[in-house]
């Protein structure tokens, strides 16, 4: 059991450090399939990657409750680690959550599972941090909306089967849905409600 003196740092230089990932994940929502780079988490607990600590320190605190999947709950480490640098709250109800971390993409919870918003505030709905293998090798998606001019095309390993379908219904509940992150080591993908996805040949 990791006592708090073993617990793995968070940011070097928490301030630059938030302000610099922060800025980056604002722009990877301003231009959806963008693949970004975080460099700025000096150690997480496994199975959590850096580019999805380095999220969590900047986006969670003490009023965003957070779910873990089985995977990341499975290392009692994850959850201390989010409390301890973020004082958010890791609940067990995934309709309940503002943020929820998946490190088993291929056991994606239903988004139904999580928080969709309202009409009237679309914002209370859960933004799903997904670890996925790759976001640069993969199949190829073609990807449309709001900040891509015409289309543009991301290769993805991200390992939920029927991820097209799942996205299409998330887009048809629009103003209310899921923002997704997709996470690969220290590299992000925005893929915001608003974002269309289809497969690509080759």
């Amino acid at each position: 059991m990791t006592t708090i003196a073993e617990m793995p740092a968070g940011f070097a230089d928490k301030v630059l450090a938030a302000q610099s990932t922060f800025r980056t994940v604002m722009d990877a929502m301003a231009r959806p399939g963008s693949v970004q780079l975080i460099r700025a988490v000096s150690g997480v607990p496994a199975p959590m990657m850096r580019g999805a600590a380095a999220i969590a320190l900047t986006l969670f605190d003490q009023d965003t409750p957070v779910w873990l999947d089985a995977k990341l709950a499975a290392n009692d480490d994850v959850a201390k680690w989010i409390k301890f640098h973020t004082s958010a709250p890791v609940i067990a109800d995934a309709a309940a959550s503002s943020f929820a971390v998946i490190a088993d993409p291929i056991k994606l919870p239903e988004f139904d599972s999580f928080a969709l918003g309202t009409p009237e505030y679309p914002d209370r709905s859960t933004t799903i941090i997904l670890q996925v293998a790759s976001l640069q090798e993969g199949p190829a998606y073609e990807l449309s909306g709001p900040g891509i001019d015409g289309t543009t095309i991301l290769r993805a390993a991200i390992g939920v089967p029927d991820l097209i379908d799942r996205l299409a219904e998330n887009a048809r509940r629009f103003p209310r849905g899921i923002d997704l992150l997709l996470v690969s080591g220290e590299s992000i993908v925005a893929l915001p409600r608003t974002t269309r996805l289809v497969a690509r040949e080759g």
